[in-house]
């Protein structure tokens, strides 16, 4: 049997991982391991049965949650795909469409779920480059008040925007789609996974950036460390009845208090260096710019993501991945000839170092045919 990293949801070579000293694996932010502190904390937790409302860390955490997102109230769930579909439930009804970039999270990676399980149809606008909607695509894509069409109820902004390279929303672009979209009686949802990312290449605080939308979600998984979780944020009402379609999808937990409390370390203390992961993919970028036959504008590069073209090189994206895996530096493809990478607090910059060593000799035609 075979195993690629290059198809990032697939299962690696179990051998390969222990033969294969000091892999640095770029495919995405979620591979980060919890820190010491962490897994102090988790030891150390008070629990309690969540879905009773017991469970003392995990109140904690969406009290500290809401906080800092200047929010009424937050939940805890398993995973940033729950929560997205949540939301997207509480703010639509069946045959409902929702607005969404053509390459956002919901639109690709959530296995259709806002149409299987909450009953609508995206409706998926392609943004320019940087994959940041303006209020003139969005309103094109708006369903006229018609009984026979489908009526559009929410749109999803995803911040940063993954697979257009980490890119981010000015708060004002938000700002602007959010009062727009009220106006006309619809309901902003914000997937931000990477929201503490935006933050931090902005210089602004999550509380400010999220001011005027409908709900937020955003994971403590990716870039801030935590082992497993992710929030949803909005009003009293909003709150209590995302805990009844947690319960519904499967996500009631019980004594999670053990996972919430490296949500708290990661909440608290994980937004504080996530410029270095910014500063780590801005070197990266740079290094792979001055790669013949890589494609890549770092100037573009805003956050912790890094997409580069390889189509000059010889080799698909498969294929560069494939070659940096057998050298213990893990990648994902996104296209034919698109690869990403993405930097978080397991590469310092000698991984980084390595990884663009590596990249170079397999981007190299003539080295590879010795090889």
């Amino acid at each position: 049997m075979t195993y690629t990293v290059a198809k990032g949801n697939q299962l690696v070579d179990p051998d390969h991982v222990s033969a294969v000293a000091n892999i640095v694996d770029l495919r995405s932010d979620t591979v980060t391991r919890p820190s010491e502190e962490m897994r102090r904390a988790m030891a150390a937790a008070e629990v309690g049965d969540d879905v009773y409302g017991e469970d003392i860390t995990v109140n904690q955490l969406q009290k500290r949650a809401a906080e800092i997102f200047d929010k009424e109230a937050a939940l805890f769930v398993p995973t940033g795909c729950m929560g997205n579909l949540i939301s997207i439930k509480l703010w639509t009804h069946h045959g409902n469409e929702v607005i969404c970039e053509e390459r956002s999270h919901v639109n690709l990676y959530e296995l259709a779920s806002m149409s299987a399980i909450a009953g609508c149809m995206p409706r998926a606008v392609r943004a320019g480059d940087d994959g940041i909607l303006t209020w003139n695509e969005v309103q094109a894509a708006i369903r006229p008040k018609i009984y026979y069409d489908s009526q559009t109820a929410l749109l999803c902004v995803e911040n940063t925007s993954n697979m257009a390279g980490g890119t981010v929303y000015p708060t004002e672009r938000i700002d602007e789609i959010c009062e727009r979209a009220h106006l006309l009686g619809l309901k902003v949802h914000l997937d931000g996974a990477r929201i503490f990312n935006a933050a931090v290449a902005l210089k602004e605080n999550v509380a400010r950036m999220t001011k005027h939308v409908d709900s937020v979600m955003f994971c403590l998984s990716k870039g801030l460390g935590a082992p497993v979780g992710s929030m949803i944020v909005g009003s009293k009402d909003f709150i209590a009845r995302a805990r009844v379609y947690r319960k519904m999808f499967g996500g009631g937990m019980r004594q999670v208090g053990v996972i919430a409390a490296a949500g708290l370390i990661a909440l608290e203390k994980s937004p504080s260096r996530l410029h270095e992961d910014h500063e780590n993919a801005q070197c990266l970028a740079q290094g792979i710019a001055r790669i013949p036959g890589l494609k890549i504008d770092p100037a573009a590069v805003r956050s912790n993501i890094v997409i580069f073209d390889c189509s000059a090189s010889g080799r698909n994206a498969v294929e560069i991945c494939d070659a940096l895996y057998a050298k213990g530096v893990w990648a994902q493809d996104t296209a034919p000839y698109s690869v990403r990478m993405v930097t978080h607090w397991n590469v310092d910059r000698a991984g980084i170092d390595r990884a663009l060593a590596e990249l170079a000799f397999v981007a190299d035609k003539k080295a590879t045919r010795t090889a």
